[in-house]
């Protein structure tokens, strides 16, 4: 297992060592000229994200709000291409849970709108969309609704799921970006880390155990 490691590590440092003198070769032969237009791209792609981000925080996006009426929504999805948004009712204990993960999230992906529906204040956007489960989350891109998250089967079916699970649920979707592996949910990620760490204690410590058996005075 040690040994296995050791070359997962050495393969990794090996292909990390390659792009970079990949990368400075390709710096090396640039002319002055490459780099400026290479510097000018950048800093529009630059002002393209920053009026990108400065609309979304025009539109309300970064904050975790309530829709007071159907009205609301309708204007909200209009504005923007991504929403999250949490049908709840005051009267079940698990939309504070939600309520908990969605504002956390709210901030991490200003792209997308996180939002919160009240369903005995909003029956007519309630029935149209279909939501019989309370909690349930409809994700919504480009005015469509792409998906649901229907109470907390999806989530492992518990209460104290991670807010990266529920991260990682929603992007399934595609209403928020999501750089980690969308087939493999994180709660199972984190797990195989700690199995594969647990094991290679257990290889060292039975190492020294094994040691522990010789006779030092032969």
């Amino acid at each position: 297992m040690e040994n296995l490691i050791q070359n997962q590590l050495m393969s990794a440092a090996v292909q990390l060592e390659q792009q970079l003198d990949s990368e400075i070769n390709r710096l090396d032969a640039m002319t002055g000229d490459d780099l400026e237009k290479l510097r000018e791209q950048r800093l529009k792609e630059m002002k393209k994200q920053q009026l990108q981000r400065q609309e979304w925080k025009n539109n309300g996006h970064g904050e975790y709000t309530e829709l007071a009426d159907e009205k609301e929504f309708f204007e909200v999805s209009k504005k923007s291409a991504n929403i999250v948004c949490h049908f709840y009712r005051d009267s079940t204990p698990r939309c504070k849970i939600v309520d908990m993960h969605l504002k956390v999230l709210a901030t991490k992906h200003i792209e997308a709108k996180f939002c919160k529906v009240n369903v005995e204040k909003c029956p007519f956007l309630t029935q149209r969309l279909r939501i019989k489960v309370i909690p349930s989350i409809a994700l919504v891109k480009d005015s469509k609704t792409k998906d649901y998250i229907v109470g907390f089967t999806d989530l492992g079916n518990c209460d104290d799921f991670s807010t990266e699970m529920l991260e990682w649920r929603i992007a399934q979707s595609g209403a928020i970006n999501y750089a980690g592996d969308l087939l493999t949910p994180p709660d199972q990620t984190k797990q195989k880390r700690t199995n594969l760490f647990e094991q290679h204690k257990r290889t060292i410590r039975d190492g020294y155990d094994s040691d522990s058996d010789l006779d030092l005075d032969d």
